[in-house]
């Protein structure tokens, strides 16, 4: 195990471009100072299939690319880096940090972040120390069925592959983040999501519930399923950002709703749903029936509750020449003592207030009329009504669960104070 930090001073990245099933570099990241600074390959410009990684922010053309000011590394990469668990596990695994020591997620640079994880990452790029030779790095994604049979395998004796291994067992040491692992079963990818022995609820299953309740209430959203194994609830998410053909996977690329709206992490707090709706009507195929279903989401994360709506829970997949908006992730309800919230990304305006008002006042930024907006809003309540019972039932959710999230996360008062009157 490494006692040190990792150097590296420049990494090749490589990407699937669209329709293909094995990735080409497309060009070198490298440090320049306390900057991460991208320059497209010449032989990748020349290829007559090869799209610009994100325009807006790396445009198809040689020489060093600048950065969107206040940027240390062009944001259409940064989506591509681990998120908060994927670092506790490098943190872990590079320094043999775990715990409160794990949590600060600044001990790695991140061209360490981006070299180091693993390579089925999200969306369709990796990061290779070679610009010629392509070499997958674990973790290998674990098959359905050992994740299933986890507890029989490990009474066994049989080990685990140490990613399944990590989520299963070492979660809640590492800290602070929902432990993960990459499962694959035939022509289908999944992310699974543990229950942690520090959770306080059914955090899986709460996400579970609000994940099947977007779905019927018209959503488009990632499908979902629970499972168990060793003794924890297990959230499979099927993962939309790959394709399975005869001839291997394809990869779709993303770009996160931080990078349409060119902003980085410390300036997440800015962004709005006013103005993800500005880029989607310019940008986007589809651009009124992308309006309305991220209306419905806003919604929908109010009435079950979603308050961790921030910017890189928001993506879209890039062909090269326009946008469209992903299926739903991360609908996650938050805890919650008292009644009153707010969301991560503001409404409109200044006003970020969890509650069908706000909704009803920025609907025309959506381009939709008053009461084309409250009928999305009076479906959603009336789907959550009828199918709340038969949801938490597929759950297996108990009593003091259920009890907890209605009127809490789901349909807290606060949420519908004045819509009936409105």
């Amino acid at each position: 195990m490494m006692s040190s930090k990792p150097a590296y001073t420049q990494a090749f990245v490589w990407i699937w471009l669209p329709g293909e099933t094995r990735p080409v570099v497309a060009g070198k990241l490298s440090l320049e100072g306390q900057s991460l600074l991208f320059n497209y390959g010449k032989s990748y410009l020349e290829r007559k299939n090869a799209i610009a990684i994100y325009d807006t922010e790396l445009p198809l053309k040689p020489g060093v690319q600048p950065l969107t000011a206040g940027l240390s590394l062009p944001n259409c990469i940064r989506d591509a880096a681990p998120d908060a668990w994927g670092r506790r596990v490098l943190i872990n695994r590079l320094l043999g940090l775990k715990g409160a020591d794990a949590n600060n997620t600044t001990q790695l640079d991140e061209l360490a972040y981006l070299l180091e994880s693993g390579s089925d990452r999200i969306g369709a790029l990796d990061f290779q120390h070679s610009a010629t030779e392509y070499i997958p790095r674990s973790p290998v994604n674990a098959p359905l069925e050992e994740l299933l049979d986890a507890a029989a395998l490990v009474e066994k004796g049989t080990p685990l592959t140490p990613e399944l291994d990590q989520a299963l067992h070492h979660g809640s040491s590492i800290g602070g983040a929902r432990p993960k692992a990459l499962i694959e079963n035939i022509d289908k990818k999944y992310i699974a999501k543990f229950s942690s022995s520090t959770d306080l609820y059914s955090v899986v299953k709460a996400e579970f519930i609000a994940m099947r309740l977007a779905a019927l209430a018209g959503l488009s959203v990632a499908p979902v399923s629970i499972a168990q194994a060793a003794n924890k609830d297990v959230l499979l998410i099927e993962r939309f950002d790959r394709v399975h053909t005869d001839d291997g996977w394809q990869r779709k690329a993303m770009v996160s709703g931080l990078t349409l709206l060119s902003l980085d992490e410390m300036m997440a707090r800015y962004a709005s749903y006013e103005d993800l709706a500005e880029i989607i009507r310019h940008r986007f195929r589809s651009a009124s029936s992308t309006l309305r279903e991220l209306f419905s989401r806003l919604v929908f994360n109010i009435l079950c509750g979603n308050t961790d709506d921030h910017a890189r829970n928001h993506a879209a997949f890039w062909d090269g020449e326009m946008l469209s908006l992903t299926p739903a992730y991360d609908i996650c309800p938050q805890g919650r003592t008292g009644n009153e919230a707010t969301q991560a990304m503001l409404i409109s305006g200044e006003n970020r207030m969890s509650q069908l008002t706000a909704c009803l006042d920025a609907a025309h930024h959506f381009l939709l009329p008053s009461e084309e907006a409250r009928e999305i809003i009076e479906h959603q309540i009336a789907v959550i009504e009828a199918s709340w019972a038969t949801v938490c039932d597929e759950a297996n959710l108990s009593e003091t669960d259920r009890a907890l999230f209605w009127k809490r996360q789901f349909l807290n008062p606060f949420a519908l104070e004045g819509f009936a009157d409105s």
